[in-house]
């Protein structure tokens, strides 16, 4: 997949089949959009296009956020995991919109001469249910199907995917994260919730009482964190490797207290360094709350029982 930045650099393809969206998590819903996009431009001889916007809308359009912020504005994806999940559909170009006011108050039709019709060479589109875009989000399936005539250019709507009746959505998916219930973000998703990471240096605080951890800061700011607790999760390294793991969210009340938030992952049975290296971990299982301890005895007793069952969780994943 081809990954374009600006629309100026976009190569003219006259016979594209394009979808658009922020497709923030890459959910299930977005999948049968991605599926039916690549099925039409294999079925055309087209290639398949997705433009999609960065930063997210919301962040340039929405009020400056209170603090803590709202939980919309966080992402479900990094970019980086956004083209990433994109890519394993089979589309051919990638282009990333920078999504400004000035862009923001294009109208409908600007949106559909400047980048579907001029830049991209759109032949087909394909958008979801109630995919809205142009200023005010004037524009939709009802204009484009009226217009497209004069468009050159035909339209397919998907409709609306469910899961156990209830309406997928990015966020559907952050309420459940925020409540920690992987269970129903991972069903929603397709996929397990990741979360990436560099290895620093915290107060090592772990390896005296013989779990020590992997400290992870994620370089995107907003990148969603699911609720406080402790969860069975798979990392992978950076040299490719996966372990089974544990990890906790929390501020680690029966040895710190009152510190700042850190996500800290044990993985079982590893040895070595990982500090200053990218750490991916996956979402599995919520094992519980995070909980203060009367004493350390207390803690490693507990901690030996949710690496058992962190690593029964994993086996039977």
């Amino acid at each position: 997949m081809e990954v374009i930045h600006d629309p100026a650099q976009f190569p003219y393809l006259g016979n594209a089949v394009v979808t658009s969206g922020t497709f923030d998590g890459v959910h299930v819903g977005h999948q049968q959009i991605l599926a039916r996009l690549c099925e039409v431009a294999r079925a055309s001889g087209g290639p398949a296009v997705v433009i999609t916007y960065w930063p997210h809308p919301r962040l340039v359009l929405a009020p400056p956020p209170s603090h803590p912020e709202p939980l919309d504005l966080y992402l479900l994806n990094t970019l980086e995991e956004r083209a990433a999940r994109l890519a394993e559909f089979g589309v051919d170009y990638l282009l990333i919109i920078p999504f400004t006011r000035e862009f923001a108050a294009w109208s409908s039709e600007e949106f559909i001469q400047r980048i579907l019709l001029d830049t991209v060479g759109t032949s087909k589109l394909v958008i979801g249910y109630d995919h809205r875009f142009g200023r005010n989000r004037e524009g939709g399936f009802d204009y484009l199907r009226e217009h497209s005539g004069r468009y050159g250019m035909s339209v397919e709507e998907i409709p609306r995917e469910d899961v156990d009746a209830v309406g997928v959505s990015s966020t559907r998916i952050r309420r459940a994260l925020e409540a920690g219930d992987v269970d129903t973000a991972n069903r929603y998703l397709g996929y397990q919730y990741p979360f990436t990471g560099t290895v620093v240096r915290g107060r090592q605080l772990g390896r005296t009482i013989g779990w020590p951890t992997a400290n992870l800061v994620c370089a995107e700011d907003l990148k969603l964190v699911p609720a406080r607790g402790v969860y069975a999760v798979r990392a992978t390294t950076a040299a490719g490797e996966t372990w089974p793991a544990m990890l906790n969210i929390g501020v680690r009340p029966t040895v710190a207290g009152n510190l700042a938030q850190t996500v800290e992952a044990n993985l079982l049975g590893f040895e070595g360094d990982l500090y200053d290296q990218p750490l991916t971990v996956e979402f599995v299982a919520r094992l519980r709350d995070e909980q203060k301890f009367d004493g350390l005895d207390a803690l490693k007793a507990q901690l030996a029982l949710d690496a058992e069952e962190a690593r029964q969780h994993l086996a039977g994943d």
